[in-house]
Parts: C-alpha cells; structure tokens; sequence
C-alpha cells in the first residue's frame, strides 16, 4: 500500500470499519489524522454520509503529496480509551480469516452496541460517572466454599499444574455427569486466577443461564468483580460491563457467545459450560462459533480453557479421543448422590400414569418439570370444514396459536394477526387448534390437577426485564409444583426440589433431515433427565416416545453417552461427515425463487473450474423454510476431506462468488458459513 498523505505533514491510518460481506467493501480502509494513533484505538471515521466507529489497525508516516493522499478523509475524533490490545486483535484477524468475513465486520461486532453510539464526550461523561471498582485479585477463595471430592480436586489440580505451566496449554474437556458439580470445579479454577490477578471468562449458551452462575460467582468473589454480557443487557449496560471488562477493572466476566471476543487484557482463564450447545454457533452475521474462537484464544494467550459437558459434543469427544484434549471425569453426583432412573413410556400427551405420577410428587412437597420443546399454545389452527390451517403469508411456515393474546404469530418473520373468528376460507366457525405448545400443555394440567401451582418457562413467558429471574426464585423458594418450558429449562438449572421430570414426545428429532440431530436429542434427553433428584434420591425420568427400541433411547436408558458418542462417531466416518470432514454451505436470499437457485449454481460452477483441491461441490438446494419474510432462501454445500484445503479454495472462490452477486441482482445477501451447525 502507498502511505501519503496530503502536503500537510501527518499520518495515514489503516481503519476497521463495520462492512457486510455482501457490500463487498473488504479490507482496511485509509483515512488521515495529523498524528500517530496507537494500533487498537477506537476512532470514528466518516463512511459515505455516515459517521461510524472503527478500530485503528495500521498507520504510516506520511511521504510527498500524492493525488490518492489528498483524496483521504480525516478521522473525525479519537475516543478516550486505551487501546484494545495486540492479543484481541490477533483474535480478531484470525477469526475474520477462518471465517471468511470482511475484518471490520468481525471487530466491530466484538464491541458492544452502545459504543458505536457515543463520541468522545460522552463517553468521557459515563467513564467518568462510573463506580470504581475494589480489586482484589490475591484473595483466596472464601471459607464458605464447599470441599470437593477427589473427581473434583483431580480436576482442580490439572487446571492449576496448566496456570503454572510454561509451555503451551492443552485445552480441558471435563466430562462430568449432571451434579457431578462442574461449576464449583469452575468455581475453584476461576479462584486459581484470580490469585495470580488474572481475568476469567466464563461462556453459557444461553442468557437464562446467567442469572444463576453470576449469582454464585458474585457469593463467591464479591458482585463488585463480576459482570456479565449478554444480548439481554441494556445498551448501556452492556456498555459499562465491557468497559470495566476493558480497563482491567471488572476480573470476572461471564456472558453468552458474544462475550467470547470481549477485551480482556489480563486474561488468564476460559471457560466453556455445557460446551456442546448449539447456540454457541451464531446464525447470523460473522456466523462464527464462540466455543471455538473460546479455544483459539486460549491457546494464543497461552492460557488454560475449561470445556464442561455431560454431553460434549462429537467434535470434542473426538479431540480428546485423539489427543488433542485431554479429557478429565468427574463420574459421579456430589455427595454420591443415585443418577436418576429412566423410563421409556409409549403413548401421546397426559395420559392417567403422569397425572398421577405428578400429583403423588406435589403430596410429597417435590416439584416436577415437564418438557415440552414447542412454545404457544398450538403449532396451527385448522378449519374442520376445509382445508384451511394458519399459514404465514410471507413464509413457508405456520403460525403458531397463541391463546393469551389470542393471536396468530409467525415464529419465523414476527408477523401476528388476530384469531379469525371465522374460517378466512369458507366462513365456518369450527376453528380448532392442532397440536400442543407448553402454553395448552399448561393449561391442560391445571384442569387436570386444579390444587396444583403450574409455571411455565419458555420464551414467551420471561421476555420482560428481570421476569426470568423471578419465576426462577418461585421455583427455587418451592412456591412452584408443576415446571412446564422448552429446551430452556433443561439445562444448567439447579432444581433442588425436582424429583420426576417428564419429556413428552421429542421423536421428531429422529427423523430431521440434519445429521446433527440425534446428537442433540439424546444431550437435550440427557440434560433434562439430570434436573432429576440433585438433592438426593436419584428422582425419575419418563420419556414419551413411540419409538422405544430405537438405539438412541436404548442408550438413553444406560446413561451411556460414550456408547452413544462410539456408535455416533462411527457413523458419520462411514458416511464422510464432521469431524471426518470439513463444510462450507454458501446461502443466499432471493426475491424470487429461482433467482438464489440460479445464482447458487453459478457459484458452484465458478467453484468448480478453479478447484485444484478435489472438493465436493453439491447442488443448490432450498432452506428447510424456504421462504422468510418473502424472501427465498437457498443454500448449497462446499465439503472438503482437509480443513486447510477448504481454507484455501473458499479465499479464491469467494472474490468470484461476489463478482457473480453483483450480477444477479434478485439476490439480496448471501453469506459463507464456515462450520455450519445445521444442514
């Protein structure tokens, strides 16, 4: 690049700005400022008519005037921050690399959202408004820590010989049965750092898991050295929890994937909890994966990193099996406590046994959770007339009947009607609900046990602010018999008064087109059987099913996750799928429905004659939901036996893949994802 600037003496600075990949606006752009900037500054640069943050990532004396230099646009203000440090900008260029996104848009989506609101004014205002924070990082960990068993101080003891350690970490896979008490052992581990005044970052997979794990660690180490991000948190606050994370004020942080690429410049800890969530996978934007970037970051800081599962997922386990991790077990419940016992029960929704199963626990004083992993109060309302059901209009999909706010909503694009009194079609008053979400399943058990006190948990229920919390309180306080939710409540909680947990009809799962699907039934079954009997006792778990001998629930019945993984892995090595082998699925959005088919086979074409690595290159085919918000979706997949063949040829196909864009202009977006999580 030719560093010059105009004939006044100054400085031509190399800025990150926030472009989408299919703008195709790549790379650094140039701008001028009469002085050095610090590589890490946070700037804000003019873009078209637009005044945008961006990171500084280059600058260069300025040399004799040229017509390019005079062209340069002046940075509009320098904010008052330290510099985000060489570690998270070399975090950065490498998951913009990995993932084939454009640098920019990968640093500026690491920075809270709040940021790119301010100017340096404010700014200065709310750092100055802020309360300091006490540091204590030589503390030792507070008498009221429980003692750990052997499992458990074994685990201790490896994380603390790697904080130690001179050479290069291995990263930890601590594979520990529901209760076996993997967060004390994060507990105890975070404590390690702390000592050596360290920072820990702690990952979940979700925001209703953060609650509970902000408010042990804050009983343990003091609230005033905790602070959590999240997509939940007000841009404000989310703003002052990064700035604290930033300044080295804040020790501990924990928040979801976001999180991952937070400033930390005394990081001395990664943690990973329930590591094989899907949800650490983003679905959108950079599309990267937080655990894995978790992994990246640890072994460039040369710093331990904690992976904990009842349920890795196959990629770990295979890792570890390979000896790229080093597994550690925690193979039983705390205070060897009896694993729940399972039971596979054929047969569709509340029948007279889980009546009486639940009403016998509320006798007792105990609580019972039931999953149901579908949200509403039906998937579809049909006319019992004709043919009518509640399809979206924009989608290929139904809306969802929502009883309490006697509406039809759309689960995929947002949009919401009123219940027709009639059928649209034909008039007919019949309308009738068809199938069951956790809002009739609640419904139906208060009629069905009216002394019972029944909460339901699920997205529909905790959106306002600080309402997940209270409903987990009644819970916890026992003023709850009856959990009905999602897949949220099936994970992570520690229930203590639940003793029977029933998992009505997930069979779906079995017959889904995406590989990864039973992988995630049986950790999903698995999960939510280990809310059962924490306290003691073993509790029980009832799974509806009309499919009792098939091999998943049969090993369901064992617990046994390492024959599970076995046969699993086998499986998709015969079949030549991940971790045997590497993806890429290219998607796009059309306005019409053949336009993304039409330029997905393009693509594939291009890919194809500029291939030199033997790389499979499969047809374009529709999304499972072709249609969202009347937009076609399209997706086609790049498979590659070696991961840094895949790399090379996605860097010389996508050039391609943008000049093809920009010639078939029903194509709204399109987006690589590298590593896609579902197919």
């Amino acid at each position: 690049m030719n560093f010059s600037s105009s004939p006044a003496k100054g400085w031509c600075v190399q800025v990150a700005v926030a472009t989408p990949q299919h703008a195709g606006l790549q790379g650094l752009l140039d701008y001028r400022h009469p002085t050095a900037l610090q590589p890490g500054s946070l700037v804000r640069v003019p873009l078209g008519r637009r005044e945008v943050l961006g990171v500084v990532w280059g600058a260069a004396e300025a040399g004799e005037a040229d017509e390019a230099a005079v062209e340069l646009r002046e940075v509009i203000a320098l904010l008052p921050l330290p510099a985000l440090d060489p570690a998270w900008r070399r975090l950065v260029a490498f998951a913009a690399d990995y993932y084939q996104r454009n640098l920019g848009e990968f640093a500026l989506q690491a920075l809270p959202i709040g940021l790119q609101a301010v100017d340096a004014g404010q700014l200065e205002r709310r750092m100055r408004k802020a309360k300091p924070r006490l540091r204590s990082g030589a503390e030792a960990i507070t008498p009221s820590a429980p003692e750990l068993n052997a499992a458990q101080r074994a685990a201790v003891a490896a994380l603390v010989e790697q904080l130690d350690r001179d050479a290069a970490p291995e990263p930890l896979l601590l594979w520990g049965v529901t209760g076996s008490g993997k967060t004390e052992v994060y507990l105890h581990a975070a404590a390690e750092a702390l000592a050596r005044g360290r920072q820990v970052l702690v990952l979940v997979p979700e925001i209703n898991l953060t609650p509970q794990l902000e408010a042990r660690f804050a009983a343990r180490f003091g609230a005033e050295r905790t602070v959590t991000l999240h997509s939940g948190l007000t841009p404000a606050r989310r703003l002052a929890n990064w700035l604290a994370a930033h300044r080295g004020e804040a020790e501990l942080v924990l928040g979801t994937r976001l999180a991952a690429l937070a400033s930390l410049p005394r990081l001395g800890l990664v943690v990973v909890d329930e590591e094989h969530d899907a949800s650490f996978k983003a679905q959108d934007g950079a599309r990267h994966s937080a655990r894995d970037l978790a992994v990246v970051r640890a072994a460039q800081a040369r710093v331990p990193v904690l992976l904990g599962s009842a349920t890795p997922s196959l990629e770990s386990w295979h890792n570890a099996l390979q000896g790229r991790y080093r597994r550690i077990d925690l193979p039983e419940r705390i205070g060897a406590a009896p694993m729940p016992r399972l039971r596979l029960m054929e047969g569709e929704g509340l029948n007279a046994a889980l009546l009486a199963a639940i009403e016998e626990r509320r006798q007792r004083g105990e609580q019972s959770l039931v999953l149901l992993n579908r949200r509403g109060y039906a998937p579809v309302l049909q006319c019992g007339a004709c043919a009518w059901k509640s399809g979206c209009p924009h989608c290929t999909a139904w809306r969802v009947f929502h009883k309490g706010e006697r509406l039809l909503r759309c689960h995929h694009c947002g949009f919401a009607e009123p219940v027709p009194r009639r059928c649209p079609d034909c008039g007919n008053a019949d309308i009738s609900p068809l199938g069951r979400g956790t809002e009739r399943l609640a419904e139906q058990l208060l009629e069905a046990l009216p002394a019972a006190r029944v909460l339901r948990l699920d997205a529909d229920t905790t959106k306002a602010v600080g309402s997940l919390e209270a409903q987990l309180a009644q819970v916890h306080a026992g003023e709850v018999d009856v959990i009905v939710g999602t897949q949220m409540i099936a994970k992570g909680h520690d229930f203590r008064r639940v003793s029977l947990v029933l998992a009505l009809n997930p069979d779906s799962q079995l017959y889904s087109s995406d590989f990864r699907a039973p992988e995630r039934l049986f950790a999903l079954l698995l999960q939510v059987a280990g809310r059962a009997g924490r306290a003691g006792g073993g509790g029980e778990v009832w799974i509806q099913t009309g499919q009792p001998k098939h091999p998943l629930y049969q090993a369901l019945l064992r617990q046994d996750y390492a024959g599970f993984a076995a046969q699993q892995l086998d499986e998709r090595q015969a079949a030549g799928l991940p971790p045997f082998t590497h993806l890429a699925l290219l998607r796009a959005d059309s306005r019409e429905e053949a336009q993304g088919s039409e330029f997905l086979a393009a693509c594939a074409a291009a890919g194809r004659q500029l291939d030199d690595a033997g790389l499979s290159w499969y047809p374009p085919v529709p999304h499972p939901i072709a249609k969202v918000a009347n937009q076609w979706r399209w997706q086609m997949l790049v498979e590659s036996p070696q991961r840094a063949r895949l790399q090379r040829v996605l860097k010389v196909w996508l050039p391609e893949v943008l000049q093809l864009a920009r010639q078939h202009r029903g194509v709204l977006r399109w987006a690589i994802d590298v590593d896609p999580a579902g197919i």
